[in-house]
């Protein structure tokens, strides 16, 4: 993913013009609309702590996020030169499968108060592993709304659906629980989803992750993916785990 999305995932690749994904045959442009037990899509709702009626400014959402250069795992988290991921550009097809594609307010229905995006990778690897990472702070209890349309997209779309944005298509084949980080417990409600992506030609299959997090009226949301055909198994759990970390820290 590099451009608005990093070094090495298929919608960065997207967002930085698809030359790169076109010549190793993994996506192609064309029309469209503009436009997350230690197994399964989530764990049943804990009683949640109090939200903040507010939601976190972003300024607090900064100070608890990962900052330009801190170490998570092996890779290195880094904010976005430009404007972040471009994820109000993303939609999906049917309109229910919208989330699984983009938690951003203009496709989910749900405007955070704020957000904060960084991304975690190996600079110097442009083919290995992505997460985009980010947190959105919801007023009231549109924290645990975004959770439930998430938990309704998993349900119904897990036969695939399409994702669509202004330069390109893919087709997801289908959308499956992935296992939760181990930490999950902890967090209010966890979502977590393994997605089979089809290249433009409908031979080769992609494989990305996503993994969400709810404490209170914020959400911890993990995309993990890489550009090529390699199944890379979940979103990297020591990236989750550094981030909540530093995370609860903040709220204690």
């Amino acid at each position: 993913m590099f451009g608005v999305y990093g070094a090495g995932g298929r919608r960065g690749a997207l967002a930085a013009g698809c030359a790169v994904a076109a010549l190793m045959g993994l996506t192609g442009c064309g029309g469209g609309d503009d436009g997350d037990g230690r197994s399964g899509a989530g764990k049943s709702p804990a009683p949640s702590r109090p939200a903040t009626a507010g939601g976190l400014s972003e300024a607090r959402l900064t100070a608890v996020a990962f900052r330009d250069g801190e170490r998570a795992g092996d890779l290195t988290a880094s904010e976005y030169t430009l404007d972040g991921p471009l994820g109000d550009a993303y939609t999906a097809d049917p309109a229910v499968c919208r989330p699984l594609v983009s938690l951003a307010g203009d496709v989910s229905g749900h405007e955070p108060v704020a957000q904060v995006q960084r991304k975690a990778d190996k600079p110097e690897d442009m083919l290995g592993v992505t997460v985009d990472i980010t947190l959105r702070s919801y007023a009231g209890d549109e924290a645990a709304k975004v959770m439930a349309s998430l938990e309704r997209a998993g349900r119904e779309c897990a036969g695939g659906f399409t994702e669509e944005r202004a330069v390109a298509r893919a087709r997801y084949e289908k959308a499956e629980p992935a296992a939760l980080p181990a930490f999950a417990g902890e967090a209010d409600e966890a979502k977590a989803y393994r997605f089979t992506v089809l290249d433009v030609k409908g031979k080769l299959k992609l494989y990305e992750y996503l993994t969400v997090l709810r404490s209170g009226s914020t959400t911890l949301a993990f995309r993990g993916e890489i550009l090529g055909t390699q199944d890379i198994g979940g979103v990297p759990e020591d990236v989750m785990a550094a981030q909540w970390k530093k995370f609860r820290a903040g709220q204690a």
